[in-house]
């Protein structure tokens, strides 16, 4: 399946509560490491951190400048992940940018206008209305009648009125924003339903679920190894009784945003550091222009094959977490900078794919007989957009094609300097003494617990995703798995690095220092699966989002299928929940098992046994522990959501020739989303 190999940061909660940046200052590139504050703001569930870029500066001045370009052309495309997320999101951010053009200021003492600036946060770091993670909608905590009055003291050119009086704007708007039952989920993964219906995002319309699935059978050929991608960049709707594909491209859908990415993109090309960037980035170009999805992999194709170049990019429409049967993606963006340093630990791992795959505990047939080239590194991010932004991975594994993967190899990356800067916030958390049962297990996480999720997010991305391989004649599993296909993937990779975590070879290889390493990640992992992830749920809900799910999934069965050895048990103390691992040994063949299920799951699209795992052991909240866990969790003052502000990139310019490039770093987190809606604002309302 076209499915997402970034793995989100699982550390639940990690940081203490978050102080305010004490200025409106920007910190410049190469200021002291001790001058840096990682923290930057806090609100509702969320907390603002940001990341430096180091090694920014011993760039060529060419380099430099194929950075700012890429950096440009990532951000040409955000109002297109607003978009896709709902319909109404650009006319909402639209709405929210004239109130803030209009007031400039503002009582910081009245309440009405602090829950406003709440939400107008939360809209801004979640690209819309839904939460980021849960994808339920959120809506403002003020009243309507304040913010009726906040629009109309608006200069009413700066609103999205298309036509109307602002009264009928205003009534149209009430339930966009203020109605919790409509649009509720962004993305509706539960069964028994229609779930293109259900989901709230911008890529169907007056279809069902039936039908697209029904026009892209008609499409692909179980039998084509090579199939492209359907659907990945198109919007599918029926008019006049008829099906069609609204492309996302030049000419086609968002095109006056695509328009301004390529127009970056072809300044990219012309200091592109080696032939390979060079033709990677003119076939991204052509894919853009033409909506060819034979040209998108064409592009990944020679993507994996630029290994050399110090600069590298992530564009376009990737992952399909967003849409409900796994078909449409999401744009994203990553600018980065390889860190040649950081980037030998996860090489090894690399180096030693076949071996890992050779050792695997699934079925010989299932295995590859072949890993093709897979380049690990680790590298330094510039720049985040679209997707990618505000919520952050911290591990990426591309291209998501199966055949291109299996036949040309893949990159995978660790996000250095984005794990620093959740690190430094995790050194402060309350979080593992709270949930952890013993000071051995505090202890083993302070020395180890850094260096084991680091290893696992490895693991996890250069080896779990590249793993296996599906039974010929097997379609991809976004039509064989379809709603469960995300979390049966994020599933099996994170099995791959948890059953080798704990793997001598890893010692071997001078990856880790010893098993103990292995023993906090099991620990980590099963308390996060089983409890700590909790914290993101509010009373009453059960889990919807993919990686959750899987977390769950894989804790959760590992616990039931080893009772009767009492490999994981719950243990009540001071009247408190905790887990602990009586047999590590046995939880790694318990994990090796599961492994061995979901990829035979997976090689054979075998539908009925993915939705019994899924829902039986991946979906359904103990609800007393839920408001226990909450409980214990308020009382820490701890935000369970974390994101970041980009940093922003200025050229210097003499006359005509940009001879450096000069990176700052914002402090104001909405500030810098007005800023940008300023300056990358280049789609209509509606699309």
């Amino acid at each position: 399946m076209k499915i997402s190999k970034i793995m989100m940061i699982t550390a639940i909660g990690a940081t203490t509560m978050m102080y305010s940046c004490k200025s409106d200052h920007k910190t410049k590139a190469g200021e002291g490491a001790s001058n840096f504050e990682v923290e930057c703001d806090r609100f509702a569930d969320l907390q603002v951190l940001r990341y430096e870029i180091p090694g920014f500066e011993e760039l060529t001045p060419q380099q430099k400048e194929l950075s700012y370009y890429l950096y440009e052309a990532a951000n040409c495309g955000r109002d297109i992940i607003y978009d896709q997320n709902n319909k109404n999101n650009l006319i909402v951010r639209r709405t929210i940018e004239a109130i803030y053009e209009s007031n400039t200021k503002h009582d910081a003492n009245d309440a009405e206008w602090t829950k406003f600036e709440e939400y107008a946060k939360r809209f801004f770091f979640s690209n819309g209305v839904h939460h980021h993670y849960s994808n339920i909608k959120f809506v403002p905590e003020c009243s309507f009648e304040y913010f009726k009055g906040l629009v109309k003291s608006a200069d009413a050119k700066n609103l999205p009125l298309d036509g109307k009086s602002v009264d009928e704007f205003l009534a149209l708007m009430k339930p966009v924003i203020f109605d919790a039952n409509i649009d509720v989920k962004k993305v509706n993964l539960a069964p028994g339903i229609d779930n293109v219906k259900a989901s709230a995002n911008n890529f169907y319309e007056g279809v069902s679920q039936k039908e697209v699935e029904d026009y892209y059978a008609a499409l692909t050929k179980k039998d084509d190894f090579e199939s492209v991608s359907w659907g990945l960049n198109s919007k599918l709707l029926k008019q006049n009784n008829k099906i069609e594909e609204k492309v996302w491209k030049v000419g086609g859908m968002y095109s006056n945003a695509i328009e301004k990415i390529v127009f970056w993109l072809e300044k990219a090309i012309t200091v592109a550091e080696n032939d390979k960037q060079k033709q990677a980035l003119l076939l991204l170009v052509e894919f853009y222009k033409t909506g060819d999805l034979k040209k998108w992999d064409e592009y990944n194709i020679a993507w994996v094959a630029d290994v050399d170049s110090r600069i590298d990019v992530v564009n376009g429409f990737i992952e399909v977490y967003d849409d409900a049967i796994g078909k449409r993606a999401t744009y994203e963006s990553v600018v980065s900078i390889r860190d040649m340093e950081a980037t030998k630990r996860i090489k090894k791992i690399a180096d030693e794919a076949q071996w890992f795959e050779d050792h695997s505990p699934i079925m010989k047939e299932h295995k590859k007989e072949t890993v093709k080239g897979i380049t690990a590194k680790v590298i330094t991010v510039v720049q985040e957009a679209g997707a990618s932004a505000q919520s952050t991975p911290i591990g990426i594994n591309l291209p998501n094609s199966n055949w291109v993967r299996q036949k040309h190899g893949s990159k995978s990356v660790s996000l250095g300097n984005v794990v620093h800067s959740y690190n430094v916030v995790a050194a402060k958390s309350p979080m593992l003494k709270e949930f952890a049962l013993t000071e051995e297990e505090i202890k083993r996480n302070t020395d180890f617990g850094s260096l084991a999720g680091d290893l696992h997010t490895d693991m996890h991305e250069v080896i779990g995703h590249a793993s296996g391989k599906i039974n010929k004649g097997i379609g991809d599993p976004d039509q064989t798995l379809k709603n469960y296909a995300s979390t049966l993937e994020e599933a099996r990779a994170d099995l791959v690095a948890l059953y080798y975590i704990l793997d001598p070879k890893l010692v071997e290889m001078g990856v880790m220092p010893s098993l103990e390493v292995g023993k906090t990640e099991f620990e980590n992992y099963i308390r996060n699966g089983l409890i700590t992830q909790l914290t993101r749920l509010k009373i009453g809900e059960n889990l919807e989002e993919a990686h959750m799910r899987n977390r769950q999934l894989n804790a959760k069965w590992a616990y039931e299928m080893g009772k009767k050895d009492n490999v994981i048990e719950f243990v009540k103390k001071d009247g408190k929940t905790f887990v602990k691992i009586n047999n590590y040994d046995k939880l790694r063949e318990l994990f090796g098992a599961l492994l061995k299920e979901i990829q035979r799951i997976k090689s054979e699209g075998d539908y009925a046994a993915a939705t019994a795992l899924v829902e039986g052991y991946g979906v359904k909240v103990d609800q007393d522990l839920l408001k226990e866990v909450k409980d214990r969790f308020a009382k820490l003052n701890v935000a369970p959501y974390k994101g970041f502000i980009q940093p922003k990139l200025t050229p210097v310019m003499n006359g005509d020739k940009m001879v450096d490039v000069k990176v700052e770093y914002p402090n104001n987190f909405l500030q810098t989303q007005l800023e940008l809606g300023k300056k990358y604002s280049y789609l209509p309302n509606n699309n």
